[in-house]
C-alpha cells in the first residue's frame, strides 16, 4: 500500500486595511522608527477594524485557499484552526467559520498554542490525513491580537498585528509533508502570557478590563534562539534530510534577529528565507500561514520545493513542518 502524505493544494491570507506605521505609533507613545526597526526589524502592521475579528480574517483566508485549491468548502472533512484570540469564548471560531464557509458537518476545532498554533494545527491535520481518517482539511491561523494590546507600552505596543493565513491539505501518494514536531514547556509561562481570563477572572479596575501581553522581552529572545537551534537540528533528523536539502526557510515572523540566528544555524543566505516582518509585524498564528501565502503567489515557492516551516510562542511552545511544497 502506497504511503499516505498530506500536501498543500492551496494558500489563502487576508489582512485588515488599517496599516499603522512606525512614524504613527511616534505620535502615541515614546518610541521612534529606528528604535522598532534595529530591534525587530518592523516597519508598520495591519489593525483589525472595530467590529472585525479573527472570524472574519479566517474565512477570508480561507476562501482564499480553497478556491486557490480548487476545493469546495463541501468537500472538507476537518477544520482546524489556531488562535489565542477567538471570537467568542465558545462555539469555537472554527465551527464560526465552517459555518460561513458551508462546510457544515465536518469536524472543526480551535488550537491555542500562541504563536506555534498555525504549526500546530498543520500537525494535527497532518496525522489525520495520514491516518486516512480525513482526505481534505482546512488548516487556519488567525489572531486579531491588537486587542490585547496596551498601547502606552512601548515594549509590546509596537510588535503586534492582526491577520490570517491559511492552507488547503489533500491526502496523496505525492511527498507532501516529511516530518511535524511539537513542543511546549509551561515552566517558561510568566516570560510571556496574558494574566486574566474567564476562569481565572478580569480586572476590572484596569484598562481593558486587565487584557494585556506580559512579556519579558530579552529572555524570550534567548530561550527562542537556543529552542529553534536545537529544533532544526530534530526536524531534519526526523524527516531524513539534510539542511543543504531546504530551499526555503518560512519562520514565525517575531523578531527579525530571531529569524537571522535561524538561517546562520542553517547555513542559509538570508536570500532563502521568507521574511514578512517589516509589513505585518508579529501576527502570532497568523505569521507563518501568511509568510508561506506571500511566498507562493509572488513565485517565490515553487512546486517541488523543500520548506521548513517553524514557530515559537508563549507557553512556551515550539514547532515545525518539513515538507514538499
Amino acid at each position: 500500500m502506497a504511503q499516505i502524505y498530506a500536501r498543500i493544494t492551496g494558500t489563502g491570507s487576508a489582512l485588515p486595511e488599517r496599516v499603522v506605521t512606525n512614524a504613527d505609533l511616534e505620535k502615541i507613545v515614546e518610541t521612534s522608527d529606528e528604535w522598532i526597526r534595529t530591534r525587530t526589524g518592523i516597519q508598520r502592521r495591519h489593525i483589525a477594524a472595530d467590529g472585525q475579528t479573527t472570524g472574519d480574517l479566517a474565512t477570508e483566508a480561507a476562501q482564499r485557499a480553497l478556491e486557490a485549491a480548487g476545493v469546495k468548502a463541501s468537500e472538507l472533512d476537518l477544520i482546524v484552526l489556531g488562535t489565542t484570540t477567538p471570537d467568542i469564548i465558545f462555539p469555537s471560531t472554527a465551527c464560526l467559520v465552517q459555518h460561513r464557509l458551508g462546510a457544515n458537518g465536518c469536524a472543526a476545532f480551535d488550537v491555542n498554542a500562541a504563536c506555534s498554533g498555525f504549526v500546530y494545527a498543520l500537525g494535527i491535520a497532518d496525522k489525520f490525513i495520514r491516518s486516512g481518517q480525513s482526505k481534505k482539511v482546512l488548516v487556519i491561523g488567525a489572531e486579531t491580537l491588537t486587542r490585547m494590546i496596551d498601547w502606552n507600552e512601548r515594549e509590546t505596543c509596537v510588535l503586534f498585528g492582526d491577520g490570517a493565513g491559511a492552507v488547503v491539505l489533500e491526502a496523496s501518494e505525492e511527498p507532501g509533508i516529511y516530518a511535524t514536531l511539537l513542543h511546549a514547556d509551561g515552566g517558561f509561562k510568566h516570560l510571556l502570557y496574558n494574566p486574566v481570563g474567564v476562569s481565572v477572572g478580569f480586572k476590572d479596575d484596569e484598562p481593558n478590563h486587565g487584557v494585556r501581553i506580559n512579556m519579558s522581552g530579552r529572555e524570550v529572545f534567548k530561550v527562542a534562539v537556543k529552542t529553534l537551534d536545537s529544533l532544526v537540528d530534530e526536524t531534519l533528523q526526523a524527516a531524513g534530510m539534510e539542511a543543504s536539502q531546504i530551499d526555503w526557510l518560512i519562520p514565525h515572523q517575531a523578531n527579525l534577529r530571531i529569524i537571522e540566528a535561524t538561517a546562520k544555524r542553517l547555513d542559509m543566505p538570508m536570500e532563502q528565507v521568507i521574511v514578512t516582518v517589516q509589513e505585518h509585524a508579529n501576527t502570532s498564528s497568523g505569521s507563518v500561514p501568511l509568510a508561506l501565502d506571500y511566498a507562493v503567489r509572488s513565485g517565490k515557492v515553487q512546486r517541488g520545493q523543500n520548506l521548513l516551516l517553524e514557530a515559537f510562542g508563549g507557553g512556551f511552545t515550539w514547532a515545525s513542518a518539513l515538507l514538499r511544497y
